[in-house]
């Protein structure tokens, strides 16, 4: 009996003593590393993005005005061009043939005609001293009349035949870029056929049209009417070249009822002609800028049942989740509309491992 008390007392003494050691000695939840940023103030721009596609501030089908052999051709596909240069020259021979016999007969009616008005004249003074009957002298003025009707006439063919020369010679009427040549040396052209013999597409400026939601119109609209430069900045969609900073240049008259968009167009100067039409784009249109934002990192914000959140690290390094409202995100930025106030530290990574509660170690402190 007495050997059995003794074997209760001693297990009743050890587990007092693994009691009194857990009170002694309890475990401690390791703190998470974090990295933190803190909340700033910052001038922030009023982006809208989209994606747009480059398209030629002018394009012009070259056509040929008369038919003719084509003698030469004096560019090479794909050559920029100047406005007024010679690109294509007809062979004028059969026209300067029809210009000089139109001159030719200019010239034969001209002097027909200073006859018939001298004619007219003498008639009219002989009427008046009855040596011809007024029939007479109605008839010379009339032929007087004829004649000069048909000096003009003449003068017109000339004109046209002048023109038809002209034309021999085709000249850019833009300064751009050349496309295909669609009609080689030596062929006969005819006048306003199809094919063009050459299509010119001015880059330089170039526009870049793109559509935005009509939800953002209004706002689009209300900075746009105040006539002050809205800039744009355009960058190849496919993430290479140095992005281009233009301006609005056109806003649609009416939102598309299929998409329920708005199409919009803004012009660059392209002074190295890195866009190219049909080029894809992404597009950021500058509204305004915010100049006093609070501002967080992107990654900061996290998204749960509740909305978005984020977690703050208070002076005792106890991580606490506190919700937020953005307004926006700009590039890396989300811009904080309510629930920070400047100045606080705030988890930019490592929020995983996090809880309410949750003990912190800033990465790159001692501790």
């Amino acid at each position: 009996m007495r050997a059995h008390n003794l074997a209760v007392c001693s297990v009743a003494g050890s587990m007092a003593a693994i009691v009194a050691c857990s009170k002694k000695d309890p475990q401690r939840q390791p703190s998470v590393p974090v990295s933190i940023t803190t909340v700033k103030r910052a001038s922030v721009p009023y982006i809208v993005t989209a994606n747009g596609i480059a398209e030629p501030m002018q394009t012009v089908a070259i056509e040929a005005q008369v038919n003719g052999i084509l003698n030469r051709v004096n560019f090479s596909e794909g050559q920029a061009v100047q406005a007024g240069q010679v690109l294509f020259q007809i062979d004028p021979r059969p026209y300067v043939a029809v210009l000089d016999q139109a001159r030719g007969q200019l010239a034969r009616d001209e002097a027909t005609a200073a006859n018939a008005r001298r004619d007219a004249t003498r008639y009219a003074a002989l009427v008046k001293e009855g040596y011809v009957t007024s029939s007479q002298a109605d008839q010379a003025q009339a032929a007087a009349t004829s004649a000069a009707a048909t000096v003009s006439a003449d003068r017109a063919t000339v004109q046209k035949a002048a023109l038809d020369v002209a034309n021999c010679t085709i000249r850019a009427p833009i300064s751009g870029r050349t496309g295909s040549l669609l009609v080689r040396m030596g062929n006969l052209v005819k006048a306003n056929s199809v094919p063009p013999l050459v299509v010119i597409n001015q880059i330089q400026p170039i526009l870049v049209r793109f559509s935005v939601p009509q939800s953002q119109f209004p706002d689009i609209q209300r900075y746009y009417r105040t006539g002050s430069e809205l800039l744009v900045r355009a960058t190849p969609s496919e993430g290479t070249g140095v992005p281009l900073n233009g301006a609005l240049a056109f806003v649609d008259n009416n939102v598309d009822s299929t998409t329920g968009t708005v199409l919009l167009k803004a012009r660059f100067s392209n002074p190295e002609g890195t866009i190219w039409p049909g080029q894809y784009m992404s597009v950021a249109l500058q509204l305004y800028v915010d100049p006093n934002a609070l501002t967080l990192p992107a990654p900061a914000v996290l998204t749960g049942q509740q909305g978005t959140y984020v977690y703050t690290v208070d002076t005792t390094m106890t991580a606490k989740q506190r919700p937020v409202q953005v307004s926006r995100t700009v590039d890396t930025l989300a811009i904080i509309a309510s629930g920070l106030r400047e100045g606080e530290r705030v988890v930019v990574d490592g929020q995983s491992r996090l809880v309410p509660g949750s003990k912190v170690a800033i990465k790159g402190i001692p501790r």
